[in-house]
Parts: structure tokens; sequence; C-alpha cells
């Protein structure tokens, strides 16, 4: 019987970036810029073999929490935190309303019925 792997992500604050590691080996990242109370994502990669594995979804979801926890507004230059944000609603309230439609995302959140 084989182990499943030890996946991780954590804030590598020194690179300005959020890391995952499988097995303690880097395999993604999601680079960022904080200022003042706003962190601007601006790209994420995740090291090609591994890719279609959610790995990069994992690491966009921790990196969004910490940003909640921090009290930070997020912008979503990266295509693929935009992408997770339009598909995730519940994250939507993270950027900032008036900046929203800059990036393709609705002003108001989806009401669910």
């Amino acid at each position: 019987m084989s182990e499943s792997p030890q996946v991780a992500v954590h804030n590598n604050q020194a690179a300005s970036r959020y890391e995952i590691t499988v097995d303690g080996k880097v395999v993604g990242l999601a680079a960022y810029s904080v200022r003042s109370s706003t962190i601007s994502f601006v790209h994420t990669e995740v090291t090609p073999e591994l890719s279609g594995l959610g790995l990069a979804s994992t690491l966009i979801k921790a990196a969004l929490k910490d940003a909640r926890q921090r009290g930070l507004d997020v912008l979503p230059y990266c295509e693929f935190v935009r992408h997770y944000i339009s598909t995730h609603p519940e994250e939507i309230d993270l950027v900032p309303a008036i900046r929203r439609p800059a990036f393709g995302l609705p002003a108001e959140p989806a009401k669910i019925a």
C-alpha cells in the first residue's frame, strides 16, 4: 500500500510568493506583491508534469484564505487567480467591488437561490 503524498502550502514572504510542496519539494507558486492593505497576485505556476492534479487550485485556495485572515484586499492580475475567484463566488468579496469590472468580475456576488 502506498502512502498519499504530503501536500502543503506556505507563504514565502522573503520571495513574495506562496509555495505548494509535495513531499517537501516546491512544485508550484503564486507570486504576489503587497502594498498597504492590498495583495496583488501576478503569476501562478505548477510544475508541468503535475498539472491537472488540482495543485494550483489548492495553492490559490490557501493563498486567498491567508489574505482573508490578514484582512487584505485581493487584486487578481494573474489569469488563474481571476478564474479561480470567478468560479468560487464565496471569494469575490476579497476583490474590492469598484475594481471587479477591471478584472471581468461581477460588481456584486451572485445570489444563491
